[in-house]
């Protein structure tokens, strides 16, 4: 029998198959559920709706990029590793993801909800590279860090290539700025402390 976890996870990646088949607009929970086998009836209790399924995803990729990431080195280096891994599981549902990208300035009410997320999911991912991330510091490392992931996200949709090259040299350069701003700030060097640079979309949650 299916757990709630994998049912949840097998309605989130149908879902965004249809994303970037269809398109979000034309993507709904019940299609998605029939297109993964899964119970109508349990997909009907489950109260899911497109912005559920969105923030189900980034629930997803939080722990993806959480588990089993380097535990060694660095701080630089562990974020530097679960951001990566983060695009890794972004990569595995690539179509979905681009699609969701181009929708959401049609959409703000969903584009707020997934910037929140992707804050709280960079402060997940500061305290386990050993981060604090409460506290009015731990806001600032927060929004640094998003700052950091927007700018990947802006390399990745962008970067076709099979080991995502471009993309972990975006993020590295990101890393590097935040750490020479913290640097001069006088900042926890948590590579977090990076001000907003121009033009970069909101990060997946």
């Amino acid at each position: 029998m299916m757990t709630d976890d994998e049912f949840d996870a097998a309605l989130v990646a149908a879902f965004f198959v249809l994303m970037g088949e269809k398109g979000v607009l034309h993507a709904t929970v019940p299609v998605a559920a029939g297109r993964a086998g899964l119970d109508l009836v349990a997909a009907r209790r489950s109260g899911a709706t497109m912005a559920s399924v969105v923030m189900k995803f980034g629930e997803l990729a939080d722990a993806y990029a959480l588990t089993g990431a380097a535990s060694e080195g660095s701080v630089r280096d562990r974020l530097f590793d679960m951001i990566m891994r983060r695009f890794d599981f972004l990569q595995m549902h690539r179509a979905g993801v681009l699609a969701l990208l181009k929708y959401l300035p049609l959409d703000p009410a969903l584009a707020l909800c997934m910037a929140k997320a992707s804050l709280a999911s960079m402060g997940w991912v500061l305290e386990a590279a050993g981060v604090p991330a409460a506290g009015p510091m731990g806001a600032v490392q927060q929004k640094g860090l998003l700052a950091v992931w927007a700018w990947g996200v802006r390399a990745w949709a962008q970067d076709e290539s099979a080991d995502l090259t471009a993309t972990m040299a975006a993020v590295d350069t990101a890393l590097n700025r935040a750490d020479q701003l913290a640097a001069r700030f006088c900042a926890p060097p948590a590579s977090a402390a990076a001000a907003p640079m121009p033009d970069a979309p909101p990060g997946v949650a």
